[in-house]
């Protein structure tokens, strides 16, 4: 792939895994993928899209998700809720959205207002309908190999790792972080018996000792630690292809923001090492929104099967 400026400047031994790239072309993919369904069906694929409060990261997440449905030629069922909002009004609009038959997924922007229980609101989406993959039902089918909504990250990370020609099989592949989110669903994508997979995984995470002794044996390095510079140039092995998940504010002089965004490696001398690497922005983060499209179309064609 194509290097932009700032790589050529420094340069770096590391490719670029374009994420933005590999996100525009899936999502044309997609795009053609719903206009044949509605050609041929008349269904367009639906979301439910619920954001409760006024967060500005939330609301400019879930704004930037509901762009991207358009483009695909996407229903969007927007539901914008008081941070008031109560635990039973919470449950109600999603037992709606569960019986809606225009709407095939339901997204809940998380975090949501203190005083809400986030693990029953999952709970309460209908396992068809959990295009985020976080329900109890999905995550014991993504652990048994049963087929089931992939959590968009992960699934997002394997698709970087599948359409960039890395070989994951026989690979070991160290995780770093344990979230629910992102660390153990991807160590277990990684491991199971299917394309992007058969890697031998190991997961790290705070309790680590020795962080780098497990990070240097590692061909494919995902970081989703959270934290600014967990991953420098040192802990790196040659040639191993890094996912920097990550994505932190730091202060910055002379922006107009006064931060600037980075991932949790040290970008600069991982790049001095790695074969392969993800920027940010512009690496992980635009693929996820891609899988939630992708789960959301594939929603839609499993209720067409039932249906039929």
């Amino acid at each position: 792939m194509g290097k932009n400026i700032q790589w050529e400047l420094l340069d770096m031994a590391a490719e670029l895994i374009d994420g933005k790239a590999l996100a525009a072309t899936m999502r044309e993919e997609i795009r053609q993928k719903v206009a044949e369904l509605k050609a041929k069906t008349g269904v367009v694929p639906g979301l439910g899209v619920v954001l409760v409060g006024d967060d500005p990261a939330s609301r400019s997440y879930v704004t930037a998700k509901e762009q991207a449905l358009a483009a695909a030629g996407m229903h969007s069922e927007d539901i914008r809720l008081p941070a008031t909002t109560t635990q039973e009004e919470l449950l109600a609009v999603i037992e709606r959205l569960n019986t809606m038959p225009e709407v095939h997924g339901i997204l809940v922007q998380l975090p949501l207002p203190k005083g809400l229980d986030e693990a029953a609101v999952i709970r309460a989406i209908a396992p068809e309908k959990d295009v985020d993959g976080f329900t109890p039902v999905n995550v014991g089918r993504m652990m048994i190999g049963e087929p089931c909504f992939l959590p968009c990250t992960p699934h997002g990370i394997i698709q970087m790792l599948l359409r960039s020609g890395v070989e994951t099989a026989g690979a070991h592949a160290v995780v770093i972080g344990r979230s629910n989110i992102v660390g153990k669903p991807v160590a277990q994508l990684l491991a199971r018996k299917a394309p992007g997979g058969n890697a031998t995984v190991t997961l790290c995470h705070t309790g680590t000792r020795d962080l780098a002794s497990f990070t240097r044996q590692a061909d494919i390095l995902v970081v989703a630690s959270g934290r600014p510079n967990t991953v420098t140039g040192e802990m790196v092995k040659p040639g191993a292809v890094v996912i920097d998940v990550g994505v932190n504010r730091v202060p910055c002089e002379g922006t107009k923001t006064g931060y600037r965004l980075c991932g949790d490696c040290d970008f600069d001398s991982v790049a001095q090492v790695a074969s392969k690497l993800t920027p940010v922005p512009g690496g992980v983060g635009p693929m996820t929104i891609t899988m939630l499209l992708e789960n959301t179309y594939q929603a839609a064609i499993r209720t067409l099967q039932e249906q039929s």
